[in-house]
C-alpha cells in the first residue's frame, strides 16, 4: 500500500468533512478551537519532527501572539486581518529571539533555555497592565474582515478560520517538501554530515525556529479572535507540554500526526466528563463520575502508553504498518 498515494485523498475527505461539519451538528466554536490547536501542533512538529529541535517554550509564541492580537483588536480597533498579521509577526519576532539563544546549545540545555525564556514571558504577561493579569484579556471583538465581512456570526468565523488554517498548513507542507525542508531533515538525521557538506546549520535551524514560531503565533491569534479572550493559560508552560503531547501521540515527523494528536487531546479534555458519565451508567461504578476531574491523569496515562507501546505515535504506527504491508507485497 502506497501511503503517499492515498494521502491527498485522506486530506481531501478531511477538508470536505470540515466544510460540512457545521451542518451535521458540530459546534463551530469547538471545531475552530480544535483547528487552532491542530495548527499549533503542526507548527511545533516542523521544529521537532523535521528539524530535531525540542522546544519546551512554544507557549510563548501561542500566548504572546494571542495577547498582541487581542490588544490590537480591542484597544487599537484594527481589522481582524491586521490583528492576525500582527500576531504572526510577533510570533516570528519571539521565535527569532528565542531561537538565537537556543541554537547555540545542544540537547537538554537548548530545551531548558526555551522553557526559561517562555516563563519570563509568562511573568511579563502576569504583570503587564494591558494583559489583564490573572483575569486575562477579555472582550476581544471579532470585527469585520477587510472592513466588509462581519465575523460576529460563528458560521462566518468558522469558514474564515478554516481557510486560514488550511493555507497555513499548505505553507508547512510546502516548507517540508522544499529543498530547505530536505536540509532540515539532513540536520535532524546527521548534523555533522550536513556541516561537512557546507551548510550553515545554525542559520537553517534559526529559520526553522522563526517559521514554526510565526505559525504558532498565527494559531494563537486565531484562537483569540475566535474565543474573544486571551488568558495566562495560553503562555503557561502546560501549553507547551500539551503541544508536545499532541505531537508525540499523533506521530512526530508526519504531516497528519499533529492533526490526529490534537484532536485526541482536545476531545479528551472537553468530552472526558461525558465519557465518565456514560461509563458510570453502563458499569454502575461511581468512580467514573469523577473522571472529568482527572483529565491530567488520563492524558498522562495516554502519554505513557504512547511512549511504551507505539513510540511512532498513532499515524506513525499506521504509516509504518502500511509500509510493511507494501514491502511484503
Amino acid at each position: 500500500m502506497n501511503v503517499q498515494k492515498f494521502a491527498p485523498i485522506g486530506y481531501g475527505l478531511l477538508l470536505l468533512g470540515l466544510i460540512a461539519a457545521p451542518f451535521v451538528g458540530a459546534y463551530p466554536v469547538f471545531v475552530m478551537k480544535l483547528l487552532c490547536f491542530a495548527l499549533f501542533a503542526s507548527a511545533f512538529n516542523l521544529l521537532l519532527g523535521y528539524t530535531g529541535l525540542l522546544s519546551f517554550g512554544h507557549a510563548a509564541f501561542l500566548g504572546g501572539a494571542a495577547y498582541v492580537t487581542g490588544h490590537a483588536l480591542k484597544a487599537w480597533a484594527v481589522t481582524p486581518e491586521i490583528g492576525l498579521l500582527l500576531g504572526l509577526a510577533s510570533g516570528a519576532f519571539l521565535g527569532l529571539v528565542m531561537g538565537w539563544f537556543t541554537i547555540r546549545r545542544q540537547g537538554i540545555y537548548a530545551t531548558m533555555i526555551t522553557l526559561a525564556l517562555a516563563q519570563m514571558l509568562y511573568f511579563a504577561a502576569l504583570q503587564a497592565p494591558f494583559t489583564g493579569g490573572e483575569d486575562g484579556l477579555q472582550g476581544v471583538p471579532r470585527g469585520k474582515l477587510f472592513g466588509l465581512i462581519d465575523l460576529s456570526s460563528d458560521l462566518t468565523m468558522y469558514y474564515v478560520c478554516l481557510i486560514v488554517v488550511v493555507l497555513a498548513f499548505l505553507v508547512i507542507v510546502r516548507t517540508i517538501h522544499s529543498p530547505f525542508g530536505q536540509v532540515l531533515r539532513g540536520i535532524k538525521e546527521n548534523e555533522p554530515r550536513a556541516i561537512s557538506l557546507g551548510y550553515d546549520t545554525n542559520r537553517f535551524k534559526l529559520l526553522a525556529f522563526v517559521i514554526s514560531a510565526a505559525i504558532s503565533g498565527l494559531a494563537g491569534s486565531l484562537k483569540t479572535l475566535v474565543l474573544g479572550f486571551a488568558t495566562l493559560s495560553d503562555v503557561h508552560w502546560t501549553a507547551s507540554g500539551h503541544v508536545v503531547l499532541m505531537t508525540l501521540v499523533g506521530g512526530m515527523g508526519t504531516l497528519s500526526g499533529p492533526i490526529v494528536g490534537s484532536a485526541v487531546v482536545v476531545l479528551l479534555e472537553n468530552k472526558i466528563g461525558e465519557l465518565g458519565t456514560f461509563l458510570a451508567d453502563i458499569t454502575r461504578i461511581e468512580w467514573f463520575h469523577t473522571l472529568g476531574e482527572s483529565v491530567t491523569i488520563v492524558t498522562g496515562l495516554i502519554f505513557v502508553v504512547c511512549v511504551l507501546a507505539f513510540r511512532r505515535g498513532i499515524m506513525g504506527e499506521l504509516i509504518a504498518w502500511a509500509e510493511r504491508r507494501r514491502g511484503r507485497g
